[in-house]
């Protein structure tokens, strides 16, 4: 396995234009979030359903609040997702309602937290039911000229989406929680909640799928930039500068001319490869790809997307020309279950307002879950985003 182990180990942009400048902080005014669950709920049952809304909090700060309050374990309470502590957001919680308290949850009162609305359902809500989340953002500091790229940027965003990075969440104030779940990886520390140890060792398997996700936009700008008869040889000192390995051998077999028109003949500027893992857009099943003409045309209208890999046990590994890029960002010591996720995304709903008098923009969206929105942003900005104001 191959990995660079840096803070400066940065991701590949998958748009080309010039840096747009604007400034963003991501605070209750500025960021809102709205959880859509990934059903409706029955409104009879045992589980008492609350849509709240909170700011200036964790979800984990808010869990434990309710569970103080209502006298509950907090692992009797379920939830689908996480939301960002800086930001306006609201989410459904499930309680066990013979735990809970009428003249209690009546007379509920926090400032930081809101009770919007209640019914009941069957069952308990567990991580990943929601279908996503709709947000809203206002960037400031926004003149005319950075207004109309942001105009030109949407028009090839609407239709190319984004790459579905993990944002900086996953890893920490510093960026390094990864870099500790690998060490708890190869048995070098150990923490006393297992709860952590799982949280930092997601990171580590956040940062391989990024850096190959990084990995495979090169490779697509690469195939844009070149002709078909330069593809073998950019191909080559590509893996050989990046891997610092001779991948000549291995990869012969794919890199011919059938390869090199099947790729360049691709719309989409990400490229897929025979050997793929694709996943039905937004709901479905991973499945290997086979035609990649037919598949990539499917892709361009948003029907399937290609998957990278979150390593573990039981995790689907691509195949072939895939395969060989994937496993340098595989660590074959994780023993989690691993899974494969959306290696892109489409927003839906986009919407976008400029109100030159305050140089503001505002954006409304929808993105699938386990998709940050501050990626938009960053793809966007073309730059990193300074969020040192989060912290």
């Amino acid at each position: 396995m191959w990995l660079p182990l840096t803070k400066e180990a940065k991701c590949a942009f998958a748009y080309t234009h010039s840096p747009i400048f604007f400034h963003f902080s991501q605070n209750p005014r500025d960021f809102v979030v709205r959880e859509e669950p990934l059903y409706s709920f029955s409104g009879a049952g045992e589980h008492l359903i609350l849509q709240v809304r909170k700011k200036n909090l964790t979800t984990f700060s808010m869990l434990k609040i309710f569970s103080t309050f209502f006298g509950i374990k907090e692992k009797e309470i379920g939830y689908a997702g996480l939301k960002d502590k800086n930001a306006l957001t609201s989410q459904f919680i499930s309680l066990p309602k013979n735990k809970v308290d009428k003249e209690k949850l009546a007379n509920f009162k926090h400032e930081e937290i809101k009770i919007l609305s209640q019914t009941y359902h069957q069952n308990k809500i567990k991580l990943g039911h929601l279908k996503g989340n709709h947000f809203f953002i206002r960037v400031k500091k926004l003149d005319s000229i950075n207004h109309q790229k942001i105009l030109e940027f949407i028009k090839k965003v609407q239709i190319f989406g984004l790459p579905n990075y993990f944002s900086y969440q996953r890893f920490g104030n510093d960026g390094e929680n990864y870099l500790v779940g690998k060490e708890i990886v190869e048995g070098k520390k150990r923490l006393r909640s297992k709860k952590m140890e799982q949280f930092l060792i997601s990171s580590y398997q956040s940062y391989l799928f990024n850096q190959w996700l990084s990995c495979r936009i090169e490779l697509s700008r690469l195939v844009c930039d070149f002709e078909e008869k330069q593809i073998e040889k950019v191909f080559l000192e590509y893996f050989k500068t990046k891997f610092q390995v001779d991948l000549k051998e291995r990869v012969q077999g794919f890199l011919n001319n059938a390869f090199y028109k099947q790729i360049k003949a691709q719309k989409h500027f990400f490229k897929l490869f025979v050997g793929d893992y694709l996943c039905h857009y937004p709901f479905g099943k991973n499945f290997k790809i086979e035609d990649v003409f037919k598949e990539s045309e499917r892709f361009l209208q948003k029907d399937v997307v290609p998957t990278g890999l979150l390593s573990g046990i039981k995790a689907q590994n691509a195949e072939g020309l895939a395969s060989i890029i994937e496993e340098n960002f595989t660590d074959i010591k994780i023993k989690s279950v691993g899974q494969r996720r959306f290696a892109w995304i489409f927003l839906e709903n986009l919407e976008y307002c400029y109100k030159e008098e305050e140089a503001q923009g505002e954006f409304h969206f929808f993105l699938p879950k386990g998709a940050y929105a501050t990626n938009f942003l960053r793809e966007l900005a073309h730059q990193e985003i300074n969020l040192k104001e989060e912290e």
